[in-house]
């Protein structure tokens, strides 16, 4: 049993790694089996198709990433503070889940072309957690009202979900660095004066 769980385990790993490189689309089953060392048909052993694979991955993902938010939110910090919460919680699940951070945000509209209901509901309740808080500082003045906060989200969403493409951790410079940072450099510019 162990076994079946371990290899199950390696073919998730490589298939991420696969995906976040090449795409989900252009990424066969054979590619992830040769990647695993097993043949195609032993991958089915473990999954019905390479769109489980994808949502294993990718619900992994989202469900830490959801699972982090809720506690954010329910912290009873204000806005500002929550804010920090989600930017923290969002690198946190950066630095655990890189590939499935890339594969999501390069194939947004495959997942969604394929229906995974799952991964709409959650990319639904990261926004409205995103939203509510940056209403709620708007609304408390901890936060700039002459800026929509319809463009602070995209602005503030894409600049940490990208960081898994460049941002490469050292000694020095980690993810908590990044965070400050990150923050420092968007309270500034939204924050109230």
């Amino acid at each position: 049993m162990t076994q079946a769980v371990d290899r199950r385990d390696v073919i998730l790993e490589r298939a991420a790694d696969l995906f976040a490189r090449q795409g989900v689309a252009a990424t066969t089953v054979r590619e992830i089996a040769d990647a695993v060392g097993i043949l195609s048909g032993s991958l089915y052993h473990h999954f019905a198709s390479k769109d489980e694979i994808v949502d294993a991955i990718v619900g992994s993902f989202m469900d830490d990433l959801v699972s982090r938010y809720d506690a954010v939110l329910a912290s009873g910090h204000d806005a500002a503070q929550r804010l920090r919460g989600l930017v923290v919680a969002s690198l946190e699940t950066v630095a655990g889940h890189p590939h499935a951070t890339e594969i999501y945000q390069k194939d947004a509209r495959y997942l969604a072309a394929v229906g995974k209901a799952p991964v709409a509901e959650n990319a639904r309740l990261i926004k409205a957690a995103w939203i509510g808080v940056l209403e709620e500082g708007v609304a408390a003045g901890q936060f700039r009202n002459d800026v929509p906060v319809s463009v602070i989200y995209p602005l503030l969403r894409d600049g940490l979900w990208l960081t898994a493409r460049w941002f490469k951790p050292t000694r020095t410079y980690g993810y908590d660095e990044l965070a400050a940072d990150y923050l420092r450099v968007f309270l500034e510019g939204i924050g109230t004066r």
